[in-house]
């Protein structure tokens, strides 16, 4: 079985995918997010092989996720921080943490988000034009300008009836 370029499928979910498609690269969100940004301090907070790590913060880098600053010279050591792109991430991870903390933390949730600004925890997806809180139930999808029929999308340009092209994702 080949597996197919997700990188060309004109899909944005199966773009990011492409991206960050692992355990490993979303954990590493995660700890950027939290402040930990040296490698030494990933690796022992996730309790991952050095390869693996160095791997992952390659592909995070050359995707624009993260930057990497030298922060000594002798031996050389460098710190990694999310870039805008990687800050724009944010709301994927607080929707995987709120997900997990219902369906998968029967103990309770292991981190509670709060909004900075009022210290209330729970954050929700809302409307960009209303301000509305977003559920699955409350969203359409409609054809957009960067959709084509083709592998990973051919059936869903079928559902919009065939006649645009398929969704961006």
């Amino acid at each position: 079985m080949t597996r197919v370029d997700l990188a060309a499928v004109a899909c944005s979910i199966a773009r990011t995918v492409d991206v960050l498609g692992d355990a490993w690269s979303w954990l590493i969100v995660r700890d950027l997010t939290i402040g930990l940004g040296r490698f030494e301090d990933l690796r022992k907070d996730l309790g991952i092989s050095k390869q693996i790590l160095t791997d992952r913060l390659a592909n995070l880098q050359q995707h624009g996720i993260i930057e990497r600053t030298e922060y000594q010279s002798r031996p050389p050591r460098h710190e990694y921080s999310l870039t805008d792109r990687g800050r724009a991430l944010m709301p994927i991870l607080v929707s995987l943490t709120q997900w997990g903390d219902t369906w998968m933390s029967p103990d309770g949730p292991p981190m509670i988000f709060t909004h900075h600004a009022c210290g209330r925890p729970g954050l929700a997806l809302a409307c960009f034009g209303c301000g509305e809180p977003v559920t699955a139930g409350d969203i359409d999808l409609h054809p957009g300008p960067g959709g084509r029929t083709g592998p990973g999308t051919a059936l869903i340009a079928q559902a919009f009836g065939g006649n645009g092209p398929a969704p961006g994702g």
